[in-house]
């Protein structure tokens, strides 16, 4: 078996398109399973955001901006 600093190691050499998709893997399998009507309320939520933002009734902040907003918000 490989060690955990033999995988690290190879993982790091990939595309970083590969490396992003292998991250994702590795979180998703340790993410507590989320109930269905948790999700459907999620979904839903998201389809609403989505269409106040396309119609205009809502305008997107950068990350970088919100990041900004949470520093000055926090004193850093």
């Amino acid at each position: 078996m490989k060690s955990l600093e033999h995988i690290a190691s190879e993982a790091l050499l990939l595309p970083k398109d590969q490396r992003f998709t292998l991250a994702h893997r590795i979180l998703a399998s340790v993410e507590p399973e989320m109930p269905a009507d948790v999700e459907a309320a999620w979904d839903l939520e998201i389809r609403e955001r989505i269409g106040r933002y396309d119609a205009g009734r809502t305008v997107a902040v950068s990350g970088q901006g919100v990041f900004a907003e949470l520093d000055k918000r926090l004193k850093r």
